[in-house]
Parts: structure tokens; sequence; C-alpha cells
């Protein structure tokens, strides 16, 4: 079995139309069907049914997707290593972001961590909340950021920040007549809220905090962005949800800030990561430096 013969297998299951496959593969049709008839020999299953309807996987031909395209991001990681030792590095740490997790103490610790390790790379990508974990899963990321504990089995969530939650109000709203807007004030007013498919931890612990509410909340827009809530609000739109962190470098004449009068009101940052993963020293100085940072 050659890589050729698994690259081929993935580009086909991916596309499940020869035709298509073999123009991304830059190859006839025929070299195609051989090597995959090739690699099916050699496994002794068949891996795709083939019928007037067109090209499916077959359960095992499933299976086999999922292992090879592990065994692929190992041989990436793996490419990717030995670039960073050959350019003086040592080690690199991936790092998803997802649910708008994104604050100015990350940037500050990752500015930390690069000066005190210049020698480990590090990259950032910002995912949505299922690609991640997917991705800490299969090894595409190292660790993660998230607004959620509720990440199934096999993934491990450290809380790391506690944010109080406050309310974006429209300048000159009814409700500034709160210091503290109790919770029940907002059932009759609409919300902007986040876009639960960019955030949906964060989501899921909002519609938490909203859940004692009588009524199902009145929720009129939905933003992909703070700049584009605050927006919303500032037109009037809704009432909208933020951080004090988040909020903290903002400052526009149409949006008012008021804090919710209930202690329980916090947005918690989870720091993610796959308990099955080999713990790298990177890795381990990583998160020994994070917590460190936390008892600052």
């Amino acid at each position: 079995m050659e890589l050729r013969h698994l690259r081929c297998f993935i580009v086909l299951a991916e596309e499940l139309h020869f035709t298509r496959a073999a123009e991304r593969l830059h190859i006839e049709q025929s070299p195609l069907s051989r090597t995959i008839k090739e690699l099916e020999d050699e496994l002794g299953v068949v891996l795709f049914d083939r019928n007037r309807r067109g090209t499916a996987l077959t359960p095992a031909g499933a299976a086999f997707l999922q292992d090879i395209r592990r065994l692929f991001t190992v041989l990436e990681q793996a490419q990717e290593n030995v670039r960073a030792v050959a350019a003086g590095l040592r080690g690199n740490l991936r790092i998803a972001v997802s649910d708008g997790a994104t604050d100015p103490r990350l940037s500050a610790f990752l500015a930390r961590c690069r000066a005190e390790e210049p020698e480990v790379e590090i990259r950032l990508s910002e995912v949505p909340l299922a690609e991640q974990l997917r991705g800490l899963r299969s090894g595409d990321f190292t660790i993660g950021f998230a607004h959620t504990a509720d990440v199934g089995d096999g993934i491990v969530a450290e809380p790391i920040w506690r944010d109080p939650l406050v309310l974006a109000v429209p300048a000159r709203h009814e409700l500034l007549a709160h210091r503290e807007v109790p919770l029940h004030e907002l059932g009759s007013h609409p919300l902007v809220l986040c876009d639960p498919q960019v955030c949906e931890g964060y989501c899921h612990q909002l519609a938490q905090l909203l859940q004692p509410l009588e009524h199902k909340p009145n929720v009129v827009e939905h933003a992909s962005s703070l700049d584009m809530m605050l927006t919303l609000v500032g037109a009037g739109y809704g009432v909208g949800f933020t951080t004090t962190t988040r909020i903290a470098g903002y400052q526009r004449p149409d949006v008012v800030i008021r804090p919710l009068a209930m202690e329980s009101a916090v947005i918690t940052t989870y720091l993610l990561w796959s308990e099955n993963s080999s713990m790298s020293v990177s890795l381990e100085r990583f998160i020994a430096r994070l917590r460190d940072r936390l008892g600052d």
C-alpha cells in the first residue's frame, strides 16, 4: 500500500465521483479506477459502492476514511515539526478559538508565551465549536478556547476566566432607569443575540441564564460579531449581551452598558484539550504557564 493509493482514496471519498476526483488528482479516470481496485484488493474489502445512481462509501470505506484522515494529520504534523526544527523552532502548538473567546488577556498571554519560548511555533485558528472538538479529537488542534464545558467524552474542559455579563442598551431606553437590570425586566424587550452557529457555547451559557424568564425570549436579530450587535442595539433593534472584558475597548454614544442584577450572570471561558493526546513538553509548559497566570 502506497501513499498515492491513500490520497486517491481520500479524494474519491470526498468527491464520490470518479471524473471529478480524477480532475482534482490531475490524472485520467482509468488510472484512478485501477488504483482504487488495487487498494481494495490489498485490503480485501470493498470501499465504494458503484451503481447507476453514483458512487458511495461502504461502511468499511467510511471507517477506513476516518483512520486514513488521522494518518495524514500525523504526517502533516511530522512535516510541520521537521520544518520547525530546520528553522530553529522546537515543536508547535495549534490553538483553536471558538465562541468569540478572544480578548486582551489571550493576546497578552500568547505574547508572553512567544517571548519566553520563541522556539515554539504557535498557530491560532478561529473555528466553529463543532470543528474545534473534531480537531481536538483528531489531533488537528493541540488545545482550544471556548465558552462551554459541554464537550462530550474524551475532551478536558478547564475553566480559566469568568467574566461578568452585562447588557448593551440603546441610549434613552427605559431599562436605563435601573442601575442594575433585573433579569425579569428583559422578558418584555426584544433581544439581539449572537449567531448560535458562530458562538455555540456562548449561546448555550446565555440560554441557561435566560431560562428563568416567564416567557420565551423575543430574539429579533442574530449578530455574528460584537460590532454588529452594538450597531443593531445602537439603532434601537433591541438589547444585547456582552462581557465587561469584551466591551472595555468600546465607546459608543448610542449604546449604554448596564450590569445585570444577579451574581450568577457570568460567562466562563474554558481551556479544552483531548485527554487521549500525548502531552508534549511545550503543551505542558503552555498549560502550566496559563494556570500560573491565573494566580497573578
